[in-house]
């Protein structure tokens, strides 16, 4: 089963995709935890994206669907995996599109969380302050969910438009929210049958 989640930082695609890789055993493929450990480990895609990431801009298109292309070859990822901070834009979810159908595959299911902004700011200051992330200063945060709004929230409506959108209320507590992803997730699999 491959899912993409979609949904404005702080929403808990990060938390709800590690239970679907426990539950499911599909790999999780967060684009920010990728990119990260490239920084960490000055790679040469580390030192290219280093200064975007830490402004809060988006990395260039042709990068990531790169990775994305070669972490989708890996053996772990042959039986479905579970995207997360990728697509961001239109040109992205096309590109995506693209290049599942160069290799065969297609989103058998797209989780839109939902929160408000609010909820997500409070979340993300949090997590700054456990997790000592550099990338949560509240200028970045502030940064990242204007081009969420302007750049991903689209997205909700294209992969409507599939007919494969699920829309996840995450502002309800951690077991609440993964109810509900599982049972789409089963109704899924039992369509897919």
């Amino acid at each position: 089963m491959n899912v993409l989640l979609l949904g404005p930082q702080g929403s808990g695609k990060g938390t709800q995709a590690k239970r679907i890789q426990a539950e499911y055993a599909a790999p999780h493929i967060a684009t920010g935890e990728i990119l990260r450990a490239a920084i960490v480990a000055e790679s040469e895609l580390g030192r290219r994206v280093k200064p975007i990431v830490e402004s809060g801009q988006l990395v260039p298109d042709d990068l990531m669907i790169e990775l994305i292309r070669e972490r989708l070859a890996e053996d772990d990822a042959q039986s479905g995996f579970i995207l997360d901070g990728f697509p961001r834009t239109l040109p992205q979810a096309q590109a995506l599109d693209e290049m599942l159908g160069d290799i065969g595959r297609e989103l058998s299911i797209v989780f839109g969380f939902q929160l408000d902004d609010s909820v997500g700011i409070e979340r993300m200051t949090k997590r700054a302050t456990l997790e000592h992330r550099k990338d949560d200063t509240p200028e970045a945060i502030a940064q990242r969910l204007e081009l969420y709004h302007r750049e991903t929230e689209p997205l909700i409506d294209y992969y409507r438009a599939q007919g494969n959108l699920v829309g996840i209320h995450a502002d309800h507590p951690v077991d609440h929210v993964f109810a509900e992803i599982q049972e789409a997730l089963e109704q899924t699999v039992a369509r897919s049958a």
